[in-house]
Order: structure tokens, then C-alpha cells, then sequence
């Protein structure tokens, strides 16, 4: 069943209604975005509006959310520059060319992690690298788009330095009216948020975060209407740079050319922008779904964006996500199915019928300011404070990817910090928490006797392994065990805790015969108990139960009750 039918399930003219109208806000709110992130994204001014039909309208089919709007991100925008910038010029026929095939390939790598369900690939990128990773895009798209604002060409590149170096030297060519409207429209932006966020927070109801984002989204929507009357009224399309032609009308189907060395250069750029693209879009969707008790299905989410990036890559637009601040307008708005969407593209469709005209007197010192301040919306300084007060791995790869980005560039930026993310993990795995325990008094429970006053038997050592025993760690846990029973003053039992234990492999299980060996070799005993059923099995395939020295007890506290009762005896 497509997903979109059983959202209409009992639909009616009162939900039409929501619908259509947060697909008409949602629209109004759209258009000057997706012109602003296509021309940051280095592609002419219609692939953005391009990006709102056929992906909008496939996601709506088959997307799991009721709520997500698909369409241009300034994430992926800034992705792309990263991507193809360096195998041909910004806006040119080939960057566009290149482009295609890239949305192509992020659909493809979508539907094959579809197949071979493997969703759980974004869990490489940690929750202080993406943080890392935002923020400092966020300073590149800010930064890239000071030159717009100051009425000056910008540069292919999106190294910091070069681009503020570019700036300071242009400084003599700054154009004085784009910057005061620049700028005009970046402090109207910012405060007129602040204003509706004031006022709304004195709600005596607690409605404002239901019509804070719908209001705040009007904001971009006054600034392009009331630039455009005034390029219009007062002829600034001669002093102004302005959007420029639009071509009436809607988007050819094309395929892009198959160069195999082509396609093959722009994969692993392709695989970034999937990888990062999907962490956000899933992000909103549970965000959104969360509110109403609802759930999103990872695969069909998956299946979604292939087909709405499919779309988007047939149509000459780039790669689509799911919009923050799009799909809150669309939520706040009263959407109740995802008809709001297929409004919404229905909309921009009209708009590319009747008005471009309209939209290519847009003067683009106002679209740099609609990004920047969207961007801006991005930075969460909250988060930054809660990852770096949890662990000290968290700040040194959230500070190292954020640096990394900035200097080096966005790609190698987010591969640094999965590099980091992964060497994290594995240095923590390698290293388990290895506790010995005790029994509390009058109960069955074990805990650690460093923080309990619990009981112990003179000539026992109850040690709790809290990590699967894996190739990575399991000659640190046997030198940790090891030690611990060189410590003890009658070292004659070693009981391992497996409670935490979920999965052994082959190097585990030699590990524990090899200590099983070394404890007999010193007249001392190996004892497990509290296995999983997995685990036993393991055993049993490898004959170390049958030559095991010790026991396996069902549980750490029928060990404790043996061994005291052999001991007395």
C-alpha cells in the first residue's frame, strides 16, 4: 500500500481544508528559500523551484511522516558546492550536468541501503560530530554568502580563508545600496523573530510554539514582496544584482550522460550528501511524529527520499532533504496529511506558470540574507554546552570536526569526524568497565563494592564484564581479570558476572579458554554465570563448557551460595 492512502484514511473537507492551508503557507514560505539555496549551491535559480515538484510529490506518496517537507536544504546546497566545485565552474552548463548525476547517485545509495537494510550506517556519525559538522557548515554558508551581500562575485572555494581574503580584497567594489539592503534585511529578519517570539511567549495558553514558526515564517515572505515592489517601483534591477531571467514553464524528464570515470569521481562526495541528508530528514520526521505519538519507518523512509531525490535528479534540481524549518511551518500550520505538500508543489507550479517574471527582480542581496539568517537558526549553542559537559571524547571531536570543516573543507570535515566517532568507540570498547561486585545484605542483587557495602567470600572473586567480549578487548579484559586475581590475598575462584555480556566471537572465546588454562595452571577455578542463552550456545559449539574448570551458575548469587557451602564444608 502507498503510504500516502492510508494518511487519507476518512479524510474530509475540514482536514482539506488544514491541509490547504498550511500548503499555501508552506508555499509562500518555500519559493524565496529554494531560490536563495539553489543559487547557493552554485545551480540556476529554477533548480530550486525544480526541487519542489516532483521530490515534494514523491516524498508525499511514499513517505512514512505525515509532516516532513521534502525540498532544497542549505546543507545539501553547501554539500554540492563541495562536491562538483572542483570539476567545473559554478552555474555552468557542466556543474549543472554533474549536479544531476550526483542527485542520481544519492537516490541510488538510498534505495541499495533500503535493500540491504542498512539505515544504521548513520550511526557512524556521532551526536558531537554532527553538532561540529552543523556549525561549522553553518559558518561557511554564512560566510559565503557575505560577498552577495555586498553586491560582489563570490569564489568556487570554501575554504575560510580564502573566502575572507577574497572579501577584504573586493572591499573597494562594495556596492553601497546592495549592502545597506542587505544587511537592513538580515537585522529586519532577526528581530522581527525576536518580536513574534516575545510576544508569543506571554500566551497565558502556552499556544505560542503552535503559531510561533507558522508567524516567523511570514518574515522572508514580507522581505521579497516588499523588495521586489522596490526594485520594480524605483527600477534597482540597473543598480542592483538581481535574481535575473526565470524561464517560464516546468522542467523537462532528462537523464544525465553515464561516464563511468564521471560518475564514479563524484560517488563518494554522493555518499556524504545521502549520509547527511538522511540524519536530518529522519531527525525532523521523528521530531514532528513524536508530537502526535506517532512513529517513522526508517526503510519506507528511505524508499521515500530515493524517490524524491530520483525526482529531483530527472529534473535538473540537486539533492533534497526534509526542511526544518519547512516542515515546523507546515506542522505549526495545521497540516493534517502530507495533501499539504502536493498544495505546496501545486503552488510553486502556478509560480513557475505565471509569476517568474516577478521573482527575477529579486534582488540577491535579500536572498543572501533569507540563507544567513536561516542558517543562523541552525547554530544551537545548548547542545554545544550539554556534549561538552557529558565526556571528554565528545568535545575533542565535536572541536576537531568543527575546525576541520572550517579549514578544510566539508567533506573531508565530516569524514575526519566519523574517523574520530569510530576511533572513540573502539578505544571505549577496548577498554570495558571491568567491577568487582558483592552481594547486598538480605538480597540477590550484586553490585559494586566500591560503592556498596556488599558481601564477599574470602577466597572468590566476583567480577561483572560490562562489554561483549570481542577481538578488540578481550586481551585487555584477560590482563585486567588477570590482575585483579594477583591482588586478591586467596586467589582460588574467578566468577564472571556475564549479565552485560550479549555477544562473544572466536577471538572471546579463546580468550577464555587461554585463562581458563592459566587459572588451573595456578590451582585456581573459572566460573561464569549469569549467560544469556546465545552465549551458552557459543560455549557448548566451542566444548569450553566441558572444559571449563569451574562451574556455570544460573546466577552470580547461586555461585556466591555453592561456593560458601563448598567452603564450609
Amino acid at each position: 500500500m502507498v503510504p500516502l492512502t492510508k494518511h487519507l484514511e476518512g479524510y474530509n473537507r475540514q482536514t482539506f481544508a488544514s491541509d490547504a492551508n498550511a500548503g499555501l503557507v508552506v508555499g509562500m514560505v518555500t519559493i524565496p528559500q529554494a531560490i536563495a539555496y539553489a543559487l547557493l549551491a552554485g545551480v540556476p535559480p529554477e533548480a530550486g523551484l525544480y526541487a519542489c515538484l516532483l521530490p515534494m510529490i514523491l516524498y508525499s506518496l511514499f513517505g512514512s511522516s505525515k509532516h516532513l517537507v521534502v525540498g532544497p536544504v542549505a546543507i545539501a546546497a553547501l554539500l554540492i558546492v563541495s562536491t562538483v566545485s572542483e570539476h567545473a565552474p559554478k552555474f555552468s552548463s557542466e556543474y549543472v550536468h554533474l549536479t544531476q548525476i550526483v542527485c542520481i547517485e544519492v537516490a541510488l545509495i538510498f534505495m541499495v541501503l533500503k535493500i540491504l537494510k542498512l539505515g544504521a550506517l548513520t550511526n557512524l556519525i556521532s551526536h558531537p560530530v554532527l553538532t561540529g559538522f552543523v556549525n561549522g557548515a553553518v559558518l561557511l554558508i554564512i560566510i559565503s554568502q557575505l560577498p552577495t551581500i555586498a553586491g560582489v562575485n563570490g569564489i568556487s572555494g570554501l575554504s575560510v580563508s580564502d573566502s575572507l581574503s577574497h572579501l577584504t580584497n573586493e572591499t573597494s567594489d562594495f556596492k553601497t545600496l546592495s549592502l545597506t539592503l542587505g544587511l537592513g534585511a538580515i537585522v529586519f529578519l532577526i528581530c522581527f523573530k525576536w518580536i513574534i517570539k516575545r510576544k508569543t511567549a506571554r500566551d497565558p495558553e502556552n499556544a505560542p510554539n503552535q503559531r510561533e514558526h507558522l508567524i516567523i515564517g511570514m518574515g522572508p515572505i514580507i522581505l521579497v514582496s516588499t523588495s521586489i515592489l522596490f526594485v520594480y517601483s524605483f527600477d534597482g534591477a540597473n543598480t542592483l544584482q538581481t535574481v535575473g531571467h526565470i524561464p517560464n514553464g516546468l522542467p523537462s524528464l532528462s537523464i544525465p550522460d553515464f561516464d563511468l570515470q564521471i560518475w564514479l569521481s563524484m560517488l563518494p562526495g554522493s555518499f556524504i550528501i545521502a549520509l547527511v541528508t538522511y540524519i536530518e530528514s529522519y531527525s525532523i520526521a521523528t521530531t514532528l511524529a513524536n508530537k502526535e505519538q506517532k512513529t517513522i519507518e526508517p526503510q519506507q523512509e528511505l524508499f521515500a527520499l530515493s524517490a524524491a531525490n530520483l525526482g529531483a535528479g530527472l529534473t535538473g534540481a540537486y539533492p533534497v532533504a526534509g526542511s526544518f524549518t519547512r516542515s515546523s511551518v507546515n506542522y505549526f500550520s495545521g497540516a493534517k496529511t502530507p495533501m499539504s505538500s502536493l498544495i505546496c508543489a501545486l503552488l510553486i507550479i502556478i509560480s513557475l506558470l505565471f509569476f517568474t517574471e516577478l521573482f527575477s527582480l529579486l534582488p540577491l542581496a535579500i536572498l543572501g540574507a533569507i540563507v544567513i539568517v536561516s542558517a543562523m537558526s541552525l547554530f544551537d549553542f545548548s547542545v554545544i554546552q550539554q556534549n561538552w559537559g557529558i565526556h571528554k571524547s565528545d568535545k575533542v571531536s565535536e572541536l576537531i570536526t568543527f575546525l576541520s570543516v572550517l579549514l578544510i573543507g566539508v567533506e573531508i570535515g565530516l569524514m575526519v569526524g566519523i574517523f574520530l566517532s569510530i576511533s572513540f568507540f573502539l578505544q571505549q570498547a577496548s577498554r570495558p568497565q571491568i567491577t568487582q561486585v558483592g552481594r547486598i545484605p538480605k538480597t540477590e542483587f550484586f553490585r559494586s563494592i566500591e560503592r556498596y557495602e556488599a558481601e564477599t567470600l574470602p577466597d572468590s572473586l566476583f567480577v561483572r564484564v560490562d562489554e561483549n567480549i570481542f577481538f578488540a578487548n578481550a586481551n585487555n579484559i584477560e590482563a585486567k581479570l588477570l590482575e585483579l586475581m594477583g591482588q586478591a590475598e586467596f586467589p582460588r575462584h574467578l566468577i564472571i558476572v556475564c549479565s552485560a555480556i550479549n555477544r562473544i566471537d572466536s577471538t572471546g572465546l579463546q580468550m577464555l579458554s587461554r585463562l581458563n588454562r592459566r587459572l588451573e595452571e595456578s590451582d585456581s577455578f573459572l566460573h561464569l554465570s549469569d549467560l544469556k542463552g546465545t552465549l551458552l550456545n557459543k560455549l557448548d559449539h566451542n566444548d569450553l563448557e566441558s572444559r571449563l574448570s569451574g562451574k556455570i551458575f544460573q546466577t552470580a548469587n547461586a555461585g556466591m551460595i555453592e561456593l560458601k557451602e563448598d567452603r564450609q564444608s
